[in-house]
């Protein structure tokens, strides 16, 4: 849906904007308040374009901008719009200017003779050992009696057998086969968002809430129950989804809403 390009004259307000990509995701007011922690008052008043209710025109771009990632919307062209509508963005506050004092200067500091002291030791204690080290290699033919015309000592050749493989990491990277060892008594499902963000909600047979909110992408949830799980994915083309060990493909289509019902065993949806 695009409304920086539509003629001033046919654009949606941003409300009306907003309340149209709602609907078209199949989402509730409710289920849009849960995700972006908006009240359910203020989501209706947004839509109905009413920002009195936000506190100020800085809460009012952060609920917009809230709202339409909730329904996959882009935000940019609908806070332009609000920006244009109310007077646009205020200036930002130019920098003070320096105040050219003159700076008062701090008394010279007093020399520490402690910690030159303790220099002087360690360059002193430091020498001594270089000369006593250098001298033993004069003394046993090294490289310092040699002269410059010295050959350097090659470099000492290794086994075969003493080389060390490279250390495999401790932890590697899970496999999505990894999930084939789930107990059968159990019903697991693991939720990622692969190619875009979406709202999933999860409960148990007694309709008890165990997952709720925006999944971003690239993010995972795995989600466990004993009888079953009912899940709703918000954006079910965009998601990956395993249920006890097996991929399900064709979920459904970017942008639409699948309510799907799990049981441990093969995955069997309600």
């Amino acid at each position: 849906m695009s409304i920086g390009n539509s003629p001033e004259a046919d654009r949606p307000s941003v409300g009306a904007a907003l309340q149209k990509a709602r609907i078209g995701a199949g989402l509730t007011v409710e289920e849009v308040s849960t995700t972006t922690r908006v009240r359910i008052p203020l989501v209706q008043a947004i839509e109905q374009d009413d920002f009195s209710r936000c506190g100020g025109d800085v809460y009012a771009r952060g609920h917009i901008r809230a709202l339409a990632r909730a329904v996959s919307l882009d935000p940019r062209p609908l806070i332009d719009q609000f920006d244009a509508e109310h007077g646009g963005r205020p200036a930002p506050t130019p920098a003070a200017p320096l105040f050219e004092a003159e700076r008062i200067r701090s008394e010279p500091r007093r020399p520490n003779w402690t910690a030159a002291m303790v220099a002087a030791i360690v360059a002193v204690v430091g020498f001594a050992g270089f000369t006593l080290f250098t001298g033993g290699d004069k003394s046993n033919g090294g490289s310092f009696a040699a002269g410059d015309n010295a050959k350097p000592a090659p470099a000492p050749t290794r086994h075969p057998s003493t080389i060390k493989p490279p250390l495999k990491p401790d932890h590697p990277e899970p496999s999505d086969s990894a999930v084939a060892g789930l107990p059968k008594d159990k019903v697991t499902i693991k939720v990622t968002a692969r190619d875009g963000q979406s709202w999933i909600s999860a409960k148990d047979a007694n309709g008890k809430l165990l997952e709720d909110g925006l999944l971003k992408k690239g993010e995972s949830k795995t989600i466990t129950d004993k009888e079953r799980i009912d899940l709703v994915l918000g954006n079910a083309g965009a998601v990956q989804l395993y249920v006890n060990g097996k991929e399900v493909k064709e979920i459904g289509h970017k942008g639409t809403v699948e309510r799907l019902s799990y049981t441990p065993g093969d995955p069997q949806a309600g």
